[in-house]
């Protein structure tokens, strides 16, 4: 593994194929860590992988479906069998559901935004848990939106969603801090450059927020830090 703040470090970051995800993985790659990348597609996962060797880092490519039964465990058999720990798990993975008022929610839309945000947030933390706990300074790092705590006209299923998400996180946060050196923080990253954003908000100049990889920098040094357990971060003033 390449030298860094995060060297001899293993990561695991869900949803690496494309904006905030793939932006953390390629800057955690460049702190020295071995990044895991795990997203649905083969092809855009393998764009990120190969940025991140030209540049002298290491990952490795893990196409899933979070959604799937039996996935996520699989996976982690897989890291445990090769490494043995997992240092760091970011947890990046979500859909947004339409936008419409709740009376409207459309149950179909509703359940796929809950297994993705929720369930497989559950499922990560279940089967990584023991490798975490194998980890000198294990970190876990979930992305969240601040819609979760501040609910708004249109946005109730994504920010029910969210809402359980920052939940769990919590809960596991406190289960964990006085038993392990795992260590749990959420990262509000607010306005970001993403295909989720310019899905919500069409009309908006995607020049006037702020790039992703703004974000993963933050997230990568964060990876590095002695933070509080359940610490919680909103980035608002990145470049």
């Amino acid at each position: 593994m390449a030298d860094g703040p995060l060297a001899d470090k293993v990561a695991l970051v869900t949803g690496a194929s494309r904006g905030i995800g793939a932006a953390t993985a390629k800057a955690l790659a460049a702190a020295g860590a071995h990044v895991v990348l795990t997203a649905r597609t083969a092809r855009d996962l393998e764009g990120v992988e190969e940025e991140i060797h030209a540049a002298g880092g290491t990952a490795t490519i893990a196409p899933m479906d979070l959604t799937e039964s039996d996935s996520i465990a699989r996976l982690a058999n897989a890291i445990s069998e090769r490494w043995g720990k997992l240092d760091i798990l970011v947890i990046n993975a979500a859909i947004l559901p339409q936008l419409t008022p709740v009376t409207q929610i459309e149950q179909q839309f509703f359940n796929r935004a809950l297994t993705l945000n929720v369930l497989a947030t559950q499922a990560l933390l279940a089967n990584f848990d023991a490798l975490l706990k194998r980890s000198e300074a294990g970190r876990v790092i979930g992305v969240t939106s601040w819609i979760g705590q501040n609910p708004r006209a249109y946005w109730g299923a994504y920010g029910a969603t969210k809402a359980a998400f920052d939940n769990l996180l919590g809960a596991y946060s406190q289960e964990v801090e006085n038993i392990s050196s795992v260590r749990v923080a959420i990262v509000d990253p607010g306005a970001t450059r993403t295909q989720m954003r310019a899905r919500a908000y069409p009309g908006e100049d995607p020049a006037t927020v702020k790039a992703p990889e703004a974000v993963g920098e933050r997230i990568a040094a964060l990876a590095a830090e002695d933070f509080a357990s359940g610490t919680r971060i909103r980035l608002e003033n990145l470049a």
